[in-house]
């Protein structure tokens, strides 16, 4: 079975939230990329969101757009990307979900890249521009080589929108916490456990939460609301601001690490 298949099915037999990190790939290094990933793993990480780099990243705040743009400047592809997932599978069996933008995907092929993902080891798509109404050929791709899709939801879907992204989902939704971009917030978003219950209701599907969830008490309090937890650029900005790359390992394992007790701590009542 599909790695965030199984993921998720044993998360409905033990109810824990699961501690889902992002990083954006190749930065700064495809390497030290690789690295990170099995350093999450070690510090708690259930599935791992692997950014694949993009010119134009509209839905991403500057933390990652940086990161984006470093790891362009090293050449990184999202070819490079499958490659690196590939080695990865030499050393984890972390579920990993791709998150990407659709232009990459295009240029690539949707069938060639599903065929390829699947190949060297990748569990899951997430493109973060790509309606479910515009995604037959992607989404048929993607089942063909039971890879798991997700879509995105916000707080303005309505609940006719929320149905027919659950029904594009393979496994779960991705809820976006707050409309704009992803970054660190001194807050979580008011309301936000009437929205992921209104989303898990109208969708049919667990919930995920992203954007804006920067610290282990957020963390913490998402984990009490929601099926899956995904923090981002807090984890990018410390590989920014730590170019000494052991330094940088340490620092982003002690903070997952934290944050997956934070996340372990919050009592998910969802089942």
């Amino acid at each position: 079975m599909n790695r965030i298949a199984t993921l998720f099915q044993e998360h409905a037999q033990h109810g824990n939230s699961l501690f889902i990190p992002y990083i954006t790939g190749g930065d700064p290094s495809l390497t030290v990329s690789e690295d990170v990933i099995v350093r999450l793993e070690e510090s708690g990480a259930d599935l791992v969101e692997y950014g694949v780099p993009f010119s134009d990243p509209a839905g991403d705040g500057p933390v990652i757009q940086k990161a984006a743009l470093r790891a362009l400047q090293q050449g990184v592809s999202l070819r490079s990307m499958l490659h690196s997932v590939e080695r990865l599978r030499q050393r984890t069996q972390i579920p990993l979900l791709i998150f990407t933008y659709y232009n990459p995907l295009l240029v690539y092929g949707e069938k060639d890249f599903a065929r390829d993902a699947a190949n060297a080891g990748v569990d899951g798509v997430l493109c973060v521009d790509l309606p479910p109404d515009d995604a037959d050929v992607y989404r048929q791709a993607i089942t063909d080589n039971d890879l798991i899709a997700v879509f995105l939801a916000a707080p303005t879907s309505t609940d006719e929108r929320l149905a027919k992204i659950g029904a594009a989902c393979d496994t779960f939704v991705y809820y976006i916490s707050r409309l704009g971009v992803t970054g660190e917030r001194a807050a979580i978003a008011q309301n936000l456990a009437q929205a992921v219950t209104r989303v898990r209701e109208k969708a049919q599907k667990p919930v995920v939460v992203g954007f804006g969830i920067s610290t282990p008490d957020q963390a913490r309090s998402v984990a009490g609301i929601a099926e899956g937890v995904v923090i981002g650029s807090a984890i990018v900005r410390i590989i920014d601001e730590t170019p000494d790359t052991a330094e940088m390992l340490t620092k982003v394992g002690n903070f997952a690490k934290q944050l997956a007790d934070a996340i372990k701590s919050g009592h998910n009542a969802v089942s």
